[in-house]
């Protein structure tokens, strides 16, 4: 299988095929993913919630996602790769904004970053990266990033101010250079309409099915999570399967059924 490239992105959509897109933070599942049919993996800052167990995404470091792109990255040689750029990595300057996904993009061998647009004061950052030759996935919708302003985890696009204004992030996004986008926790019609309406593709997480492609946090569709979101399927209990082997375990060593000969030098 050929990797996914940057020009991908422009030929799925022309072509009408789906992007495939699963957020991963570690080498043996980034090996897994490897494997697999899927065509790009995001390094999020959602480790702060799903491996640090934060409350929210805020207090991830740019250090955290370089450490956890480089474990993808030797996992997953072939896959195309986004590092996230966390809270406070874009939101000071341009010349801070380009070394730091330069630190992802040289370090962290990252083929884009990916960064949440939920004003306009950001949108200079995408051309900035954009023209320091630095692939740019812009974000819009429920922005994790922005969760004190939100007052939550909440559904955005719900009245039409709320509509207008996604719809405005999403073109100036483009505008800006942005070479695809992803859709978080939005109305499925605003989400097809904004699909129909760009030329770059929308990856949806909670957007309906009008997108461009789709992304799911790799612990919620393995039935990993604690208390999964209403957006994510759980192909696999992987909760139930991981407890049964941990029981298992227990019980054959207080039996002392393990180890046997097999197990032992």
């Amino acid at each position: 299988m050929n990797k996914f490239t940057i020009t991908d992105f422009n030929n799925y959509k022309s072509q009408a095929k789906k992007i495939t897109m699963i957020t991963a933070y570690d080498f043996n599942h980034a090996q897994l993913i490897a494997e697999s049919l899927i065509d790009t993996i995001l390094v999020g800052d959602s480790l702060g919630m799903v491996i640090q167990g934060a409350n929210n995404t805020l207090s991830v470091t740019l250090d955290d996602i370089l450490y956890h792109t480089k474990a993808v990255r030797r996992g997953a040689a072939d896959k195309f790769i986004i590092a996230d750029m966390p809270y406070l990595s874009y939101h000071l300057d341009s010349k801070t904004t380009i070394q730091n996904a330069g630190v992802l993009i040289c370090a962290g061998s990252a083929d884009a970053v990916k960064l949440e647009i939920n004003n306009v004061s950001t949108l200079s950052q995408i051309t900035a990266l954009t023209n320091a030759q630095i692939p740019v996935i812009a974000h819009i919708g429920m922005t994790p990033q922005s969760v004190n302003v939100f007052g939550g985890f909440k559904v955005q696009g719900k009245n039409e101010a709320q509509i207008q204004h996604i719809e405005k992030m999403a073109q100036l996004a483009q505008d800006a250079g942005a070479c695809a986008l992803v859709i978080e926790c939005v109305p499925s019609r605003v989400a097809q309409k904004i699909s129909e309406t760009l030329l770059i593709p929308t990856i949806g997480i909670g957007a309906g099915n009008g997108c461009d492609g789709q992304v799911l946090v790799l612990n919620d569709l393995l039935g990993m999570s604690q208390h999964g979101p209403k957006f994510a399927k759980q192909y696999l209990d992987g909760k139930s399967l991981i407890k049964k082997a941990l029981n298992e375990f227990s019980h054959e060593v207080t039996s002392q059924a393990f180890p046997s000969d097999k197990y032992s030098y």
